[in-house]
């Protein structure tokens, strides 16, 4: 992709490395040898339960605690500020420019298109969808319109899915603002209203659905992007099938378990996951990407 020198969105809030904070006070090593004959008296016993006891009602590591009241200002525990690697910075910068683009391309197909931002993590993060962790994958969260991202996800497709470059990381970022795109108009809150009324069986099938229709919605997006910007070059769009390919259903539960279970897909097969995107990207047509009422998946 021809990404470089482009214009990078202001919708980005980072924070990577925010999860590494320094802990309590220490022990002052003078307290050391009187804490000891404390802890084995009988005094000593009650008083490390009615530690154990505070600590768990106040979330803190028992021996932070202590220290916080015996310490003499030694650290238990350091940590430098976060120092991203050129290569992540790199990639901070990459996503920063691709979702300006998807900017550019939704503010031009709807009307008062709402913009969303774009947090990057390291580790874990909080949402207004409940905390996650970089296990979970890149997401949306409905409920504060924002795309979360741990960039070591790039490296995991590259290594462990084998869906590497840089378009099949930008059909990442463009997937998760399709969810922002059904969130505008009224589609997730009708799964939200669902999700009560469907077993978990019937319920996956509707997820289905959804999830590829942001497929679609990505390939709706590349479709434009090309024509306005012209970023995409030779086996870009190959990259992003591939990426589509790596990422379905049947092929996820093949590598992990060796069996494939229909009844448990939510996101769609591979087969499904290429289609809609190629048809997105085909066609540029908002129209043709209603998921939800065809039997042709």
């Amino acid at each position: 992709m021809k990404w470089q020198g482009r214009r990078k969105s202001s919708n980005v809030d980072d924070r990577r490395g925010q999860g590494s904070s320094g802990g309590g006070r220490g022990f002052n090593p003078l307290l050391i040898g009187p804490l000891i004959k404390l802890l084995f008296s009988k005094v000593g016993l009650f008083i490390v339960g009615g530690f154990l006891v505070i600590s768990f009602l106040m979330g803190k590591n028992p021996l932070s605690l202590i220290g916080q009241l015996f310490g003499g200002g030694m650290p238990m525990e350091s940590s430098a500020p976060y120092q991203p690697s050129a290569e992540d910075e790199e990639l901070a910068q990459f996503s920063a420019t691709i979702l300006a683009n998807t900017e550019d391309v939704w503010n031009e197909l709807l009307d008062n298109y709402r913009e969303p931002t774009l947090v990057l993590f390291t580790g874990s993060v909080s949402s207004a969808c409940g905390n996650a962790s970089s296990a979970t994958g890149p997401f949306y969260c409905p409920g504060d319109e924002k795309l979360y991202i741990d960039l070591s996800f790039f490296d995991d497709m590259e290594r462990r899915l084998n869906a590497p470059g840089d378009f099949a990381q930008a059909y990442v970022i463009a997937h998760e603002v399709g969810h922002h795109i059904q969130k505008i108009m009224g589609i997730t809150d009708k799964m939200n209203r669902l999700r009560s009324q469907l077993s978990e069986t019937e319920y996956n099938k509707y997820s289905v659905r959804l999830e590829l229709q942001a497929d679609f919605l990505a390939g709706v997006w590349a479709h434009h992007s090309q024509e306005m910007t012209k970023m995409m070059e030779s086996g870009d769009l190959e990259e992003a099938l591939n990426a589509a390919n790596a990422i379905g259903d049947d092929r996820l539960q093949k590598n992990s378990t060796g069996r494939v279970v229909p009844d448990s897909f939510t996101h769609g097969t591979s087969a499904q996951r290429m289609r809609w995107f190629k048809k997105g990207f085909d066609t540029g047509d908002l129209a043709q990407g209603d998921t939800f009422s065809t039997n042709n998946l």
